[in-house]
């Protein structure tokens, strides 16, 4: 993913606030539900938004709380010592669920072609599957490739920042449907490159 630099900067800072919400009886189950709830309200806030700056500005900041907040049920996790198998399988059926509700709502608002937002959800979807579909073959999980769900979900945030700023379109789309051609067409590049990677790991494991 190219975010993936981010990650120990963004570990800094969760630490201590999943230190805090640990002791204060958080549990990491908890934190994906809570995260699924703020993905909920974003994609119904983009479905009513009708054009509205702030609701969609308002949309960009529930996205960005279930992104804290899935971030946050890891933590909370390791800091507890309880991470387990279950609660991370919990975790990726959530955020595959939070993923459809965002990218749903972006294009059931009328921001892009419903067309583009399948094509969003199918690269989304795959790039996922074929993440843990690598580990189901004994590869283990490969997260490689252009796009993860942290950058998809830092698109949508600063498009919705940017259409609170400049709320029209630009060659047909305004920047919240920008932001799903761009998850369109990248998510399934991702998506053929991850499966690039599996099939040709499993012809040397073969060979």
């Amino acid at each position: 993913m190219s975010l993936d630099f981010l990650r120990p900067h963004a570990k800094n800072i969760l630490k201590p606030i999943a230190v805090i919400l640990s002791r204060a009886g958080a549990t990491p189950d908890a934190m994906s539900i809570i995260s699924l709830i703020f993905a909920i309200c974003a994609g119904l806030l983009y479905t009513i938004s009708d054009g509205s700056r702030t609701l969609v500005l308002l949309s960009g900041g529930l996205v960005l709380l279930n992104g804290i907040a899935d971030a946050m049920d890891g933590e909370i996790a390791r800091h507890s010592g309880t991470a387990c198998m279950r609660g991370d399988f919990l975790d990726h059926v959530i955020d595959r669920y939070a993923d459809v509700f965002i990218i749903c709502g972006i294009f059931f608002g009328e921001y892009v072609d419903w067309r583009i937002g399948v094509a969003a959800i199918v690269g989304t979807l795959l790039t996922s599957y074929l993440g843990t579909q690598a580990q189901a073959v004994g590869i283990g999980r490969y997260y490689g490739g252009m796009f993860g769900r942290a950058d998809r979900l830092v698109i949508i945030i600063v498009a919705s920042l940017l259409y609170f700023l400049y709320p029209h379109e630009i060659y047909g789309f305004s920047f919240p449907g920008w932001s799903l051609v761009l998850i369109a067409v990248v998510s399934n590049i991702t998506a053929l490159q991850r499966f690039v990677y599996i099939w040709k790991r499993l012809g040397i494991r073969q060979g």
